[in-house]
Order: C-alpha cells, then sequence, then structure tokens
C-alpha cells in the first residue's frame, strides 16, 4: 500500500466533551499544523479559544469562522521572548476568561548533527522547546489557582523514547517535559492543576513534506508501526481533548503515546 493512500485515510473520530463548552483555553502555535487541528478541535467543543504563533494566521483564523461562525483569538507573538508570551496569556485572559486550559504544543523539530550544535544553537533550541513550556505554564498556573484548577497539556515526542538521531538538542526538551509534567503535577495537584503530555510519533504535516520527509521516508515509517497507516494532525485531536476534559479528572503527570505503535516496536 502506497503512502500516499495511508496519508489520505479518514482521520480518528473526535467525540464531544461537554464540560468543555465556554473554557477559555490558550494554545501555543495553534494557526498551523498540529496547533492548527487543535484549535479546530477545541473550538469544535464550544471552547474559547487563543493561541499565539509567529507567522501571520488570519486567513486561518477566517477559515475557522467561516466553517464554526466564531474565531479564535489570534495573538502575534514569538514565544521565545517570555514577557511577550506572558503578555499575550494576560490578553487571552481577559477576552476569554482565566485560562482553564494551557496546551504547549509550539517546537520546532528541526534536524541537526551533534558535532554542528554550538552554544547559540543549543540554547535557542531550549529557549523554543522547553523554556516556553515552562514559562507558560507558570503564567497558566498562576490563574488556575485562583480560579478552581485546570488542565494543562505538554507536547513531547516517541522521538527521544526510541532514541532517535538527527535532532540531538529536539529529544533532549522532549524528555525534560515529561520530567517537567510531572514535577508540575505533583506540585500542584493540590491546586485543583493537572498536568500531562502527549507524545506523538510521526505526524505529517506540510512542513514536515516540504523540509524532510519522502514517500521513502514515511514507508519505512509506516513499518516500523504496528499501525500502518500515517499519523495526520487530526490523530492527536481526540487525546488533547480527553487530557483537557473532565474525562481525565483522575489523571495527572502521565505521558499519553499517539504513535501508531512505533514505540512499542521498538
Amino acid at each position: 500500500m502506497s503512502s500516499e493512500r495511508n496519508i489520505a485515510r479518514q482521520a480518528s473520530t473526535v467525540g464531544q466533551y461537554a464540560d468543555l463548552e465556554g473554557k477559555s483555553v490558550f494554545i501555543t502555535g495553534g494557526g498551523s499544523g498540529i496547533g492548527a487541528a487543535l484549535t479546530e478541535g477545541f473550538i469544535a467543543q464550544g471552547a474559547k479559544v487563543a493561541f499565539v504563533q509567529r507567522s501571520d494566521a488570519t486567513d486561518f483564523c477566517d477559515d475557522v469562522k467561516e466553517r464554526y461562525g466564531v474565531a479564535p483569538l489570534f495573538i502575534p507573538c514569538d514565544i521565545t521572548d517570555v514577557p511577550a508570551l506572558k503578555t499575550a496569556m494576560q490578553q487571552a485572559a481577559e477576552e476569554n476568561g482565566p485560562l482553564q486550559i494551557l496546551v504547549n504544543n509550539a517546537a520546532n523539530d528541526q534536524r541537526h548533527r551533534t558535532e554542528d550544535v554550538d552554544e547559540a544553537y543549543w540554547d535557542r533550541s531550549m529557549a523554543i522547546n522547553l523554556k516556553a513550556y515552562f514559562f507558560a505554564a507558570q503564567t497558566a498556573i498562576s490563574q488556575m489557582k485562583s480560579n478552581g484548577g485546570g488542565a494543562i497539556i505538554n507536547f513531547s515526542s516517541v522521538a527521544y523514547m526510541a532514541g532517535m538521531a538527527g535532532f540531538p538538542a529536539y529529544t533532549s526538551s522532549n524528555a525534560a517535559i515529561v520530567s517537567l509534567t510531572q514535577t508540575l503535577a505533583r506540585e500542584f495537584g493540590r491546586d485543583g492543576v493537572r498536568v500531562n503530555a502527549l507524545a506523538p510519533g510521526m505526524v505529517i504535516t506540510p512542513r514536515q513534506m516540504d523540509l524532510w520527509l519522502t514517500d521513502e521516508g514515511i514507508s519505512k515509517q509506516l513499518e516500523n508501526q504496528c499501525l500502518p497507516q500515517a499519523l495526520v494532525p487530526e490523530d492527536v485531536v481526540g487525546s488533547a481533548l480527553f487530557l483537557a476534559s473532565s474525562a481525565s479528572s483522575m489523571m495527572t503527570g502521565q505521558t499519553l503515546v499517539v504513535d501508531g505503535g512505533f514505540a512499542a516496536r521498538g
């Protein structure tokens, strides 16, 4: 079966979570790729969604409004600028109410060789893939503690679980995100704040296809999965909604893997 056919399959079905209606949601990188699917997923549940992204997402917001009757709040922001990120989160709270759900999704999985990494590259990678996660969580938690709790979902990746080569700075941050998730879950559980991680496998997005994925590479990946279909952004939405909803009310400090069984095969 060709990789094109596997990519074109119907995405996972997403259920309804009534308790998400009206919730104030903040998503980093919510205007493209997996982030765009997450934004649409929460909008479809009736949530009030704000998101940040460096690139312009006006057309995406217009498209969402046309299809759902309501547009997400788009706030242009570079998440490595921590004061700007905090300001954006405060703006979102003023528009949609105190944050109840945070989805730390934005990341950069640029391929790189160990010998080519200098201090500047390492620091930039950590600023995007870890530092922004921490300070977004810190800001959200301060709002959640004052309003009865909330849910934080930190996107990691199975790349670090599988010991994948080719982007050591990225996989290092993936592992750190899981540790951060566990620590925050322990520290703020008594405040009603749940913190979980979501670790997707190889998700096919336009960016991935443009930069480094090939039909041959996709076919090889599918051979290493238990389920021989390619993941698309919509495949992780249901899991994110579950982690954000009361359906997972007694789940915290966990990492939910959505990878077609890649990590299970070793």
